[in-house]
């Protein structure tokens, strides 16, 4: 595997960063996931700008511009085996005395990017769903930061891990859901679908951004908005989305069904829309 570390292309396993890299003392930097689909880059400028917006979140400059991004993106993916991929970018504030505040006069950000193959999703998973928790959202008051500092969403991943579950879902407050662990999440009632807005609380995701512009683009009746606990576990149909997810449904959450307990008529429209998306657009 090639991989991209300060200017330099490389094999993974000649990859070094000092031990005092703020990333690894404080996790003191932020991270994007890019798919790639026919070698093509997805979406690549709506990945720029969030990757942008979580810099200005901790006050770290861009240490690229757009066009140099773009020039390193495609020749990672040129050395790297698979039509399909994905791209993990990670960018801390660099290598300095430990100390919590930044330092002065700053120093070179690390950069570092590597590539991994994109599977689809098995049709398994398509035909039983996949079984989720709830559990509290506890972690910090700006998850529209893609910050490296994920050990609240390791932990309540690993619930679900060891509840022999797919995925977490979060609630804040005990009133309303947030997003996944790792995912986002739509509930659909009564032939709607329903999304959680795109504010500080939740990682505002690009395929969360897909899926409301199909729905818009076909005439699926749709809401942004603040779901309530109550209209989670009340739901027809709940679906998870990701860019190594795609949609997949929900079918049964904390130990009881969702809905019919089965993939319901929501998930199949969108799925096959998403298919045809991704064929027509995000191969082109």
């Amino acid at each position: 595997m090639a991989i991209y570390l300060n200017g330099q292309f490389m094999p993974i396993e000649e990859a070094k960063v000092s031990v005092l890299d703020r990333g690894f003392i404080f996790g003191d930097g932020v991270y994007e996931v890019i798919p790639v689909y026919s070698r093509n880059a997805f979406r690549l400028e709506e990945h720029m700008r969030r990757l942008q917006h979580s810099l200005d979140g901790i006050k770290l400059a861009n240490p690229h511009s757009r066009a140099e991004w773009a020039a390193i993106i495609n020749q990672l993916i040129a050395r790297n085996a698979g039509e399909d991929q994905y791209l993990y970018l990670h960018i801390t504030r660099g290598v300095a005395k430990r100390d919590h505040a930044f330092p002065k006069p700053p120093v070179a950000p690390t950069v570092f990017m590597m590539s991994s193959p994109l599977p689809s999703p098995p049709d398994s998973l398509l035909h039983s769903g996949i079984a989720c928790i709830t559990a509290p959202d506890n972690r910090w008051l700006r998850c529209d930061i893609k910050s490296i500092a994920l050990l609240p969403n390791v932990l309540l991943r690993q619930m679900a891990v060891d509840a022999g579950c797919a995925e977490t879902i979060l609630i804040r407050n005990n009133e309303f859901m947030t997003e996944g662990a790792a995912s986002n999440i739509f509930v659909v009632k009564n032939g709607t679908l329903l999304a959680p807005p795109k504010d500080n609380l939740m990682l505002p995701g690009i395929t969360y951004d897909v899926v409301i512009e199909l729905a818009a683009a076909n005439g699926i009746p749709h809401e942004v908005r603040r779901i309530s606990v109550a209209e989670i576990f009340d739901a027809d149909e709940l679906l998870l989305t990701s860019s190594t997810k795609e949609v997949l449904p929900i079918t049964q959450l904390d130990g009881k069904p969702v809905g019919t307990g089965k993939p319901g008529a929501m998930f199949a429209k969108l799925h096959k829309l998403y298919q045809d998306f991704k064929r027509d657009v995000m191969r082109k």
